[in-house]
């Protein structure tokens, strides 16, 4: 009786031996996506899938919500407690590469070749991070605004000029048939300043800090450019062509649906409600005030933290979610602007003829990244504060020459962020 109870055991202990030996290793996941059913739902579906795809490995997701997900990363980091697989927003990339938080993705790149290029995180001439999705902004307006101003209907090819965008905004006004001629967000004091509106700058030859270099904002930031751009700006507000920072954010979200405005300077990520409300909504290229005319690119992206012990197990996660079909399904539940033209053809809003396929040109032509730097976190936020004093009446001059101050004083407390300049 006791040889056969220990020869059972001893089966029962080989039995378990390949089970033990093919458990899955786990990655811990962080995600920015708390409180938004959706994208939650999505990325919970991709981590379940991987899971069940092969047992080598088991992705742990916890997701945080976006206000203070970066702030929760930074702190893990100095506690050196970050996950194996983190959620990184485009421009912030470089900092945390910088700062030793992430670590270059090794995928095989051959796979993103025909992802749009905001998509693609680069810092030191390697890749550190990929998105499942761009952003892109245009110009919202109805096609019957358009009529019955008078005015052309800018394409890609032949975007208004900086004096056709200009007098547009005064048809507008001068119509009487609106409250503002144009909505800016301005109640969004946050990303979305450098995001939305470096380009206007971009497009008359400014910037936020010289990119040839990146030691320095003197002459981009406050040169004739800058000043022309920032008289400009001022002028939208005084002039009582837009509202200004005390816009509120539903008149912001409801403004141009109900007639309110004439133009607004908006995401994609509004187009799909906009468009359940306004029959006739157009979507128009950024107007090139001389420099050309650009858009903000690159938005949220998956990378690997440093301190991971299992670097190839979170690749093979982030190769695995860049499946066509995830970035079509996200396209379609969220409205971001999938990564590839053959994930576009996949959806609603983006395959040829769709509602939304001006943005996937706008953001393939039209975007550039935001200062590719780790000073960028500072940066941004100098030239939000910036933006708003000017609009709220600060001398143009003396602000932008305090902001090259700020920046340049920061860029030397940081020995220059690791370019070489």
């Amino acid at each position: 009786m006791r040889k056969t109870s220990l020869f059972a055991a001893a089966l029962l202990a080989s039995a378990a031996l390949p089970y033990a030996a093919h458990a899955q290793t786990e990655l811990s996941m962080w995600y920015h996506g708390a409180g938004n059913e959706v994208e939650s739902k999505l990325i919970n579906q991709i981590v379940s899938d991987f899971n069940e795809s092969q047992s080598d490995w088991k992705v742990v997701i916890e997701s945080f919500p976006q206000s203070s997900y970066n702030d929760s990363v930074v702190a893990a980091a100095l506690a050196g407690n970050l996950p194996d697989i983190i959620d990184v927003d485009g421009p912030v990339m470089p900092n945390w590469a910088w700062s030793g938080y992430m670590q270059p993705l090794s995928i095989d790149e051959s796979i993103i070749e025909n992802f749009l290029p905001g998509t693609k995180g680069y810092w030191n001439d390697e890749l550190y991070s990929i998105g499942l999705w761009d952003a892109a902004v245009a110009l919202y307006a109805r096609a019957s605004t358009l009529d019955e101003l008078g005015l052309r209907r800018p394409t890609l090819e032949e975007p208004w000029t900086g004096e056709e965008f200009t007098a547009a905004l005064k048809a507008a006004k001068d119509s009487g048939n609106y409250k503002f001629a144009l909505d800016l967000g301005m109640n969004d004091q946050g990303e979305w300043y450098p995001y939305a509106f470096a380009p206007f700058l971009w497009s008359r030859g400014g910037g936020i800090v010289n990119r040839d270099t990146y030691q320095t904002a003197e002459g981009v930031l406050n040169g004739d450019a800058a000043i022309e751009f920032g008289e400009w700006w001022q002028s939208l507000f005084e002039e009582g062509y837009a509202p200004g920072t005390s816009e509120t954010p539903s008149d912001q979200e409801r403004g141009f649906i109900e007639g309110d405005f004439a133009f607004q300077w908006n995401g994609n990520w509004r187009a799909v409600a906009t468009l359940e409300e306004v029959d006739d909504v157009v979507f128009l290229p950024a107007p090139d005030f001389g420099e050309g005319n650009y858009i903000g690119g690159g938005s949220w992206q998956f990378g690997i933290s440093a301190s991971s012990e299992n670097p190839e197990g979170a690749a093979a996660f982030i190769e695995f979610a860049l499946q066509d079909k995830y970035l079509a399904a996200f396209s379609d539940a969220i409205g971001l602007i999938p990564s590839t033209p053959s994930a576009a053809a996949m959806t609603e809003n983006y395959a040829g003829g769709g509602p939304l396929e001006a943005f996937f040109a706008l953001s393939e032509q039209q975007a550039q990244l935001r200062p590719v730097t780790p000073g960028y976190v500072v940066q941004s936020k100098v030239f939000t504060k910036a933006l708003a004093d000017i609009a709220n009446g600060a001398d143009v001059g003396d602000t932008l020459d305090a902001a090259v101050d700020e920046i340049d004083a920061d860029i030397k407390r940081n020995q220059g962020y690791g370019h070489e300049g």
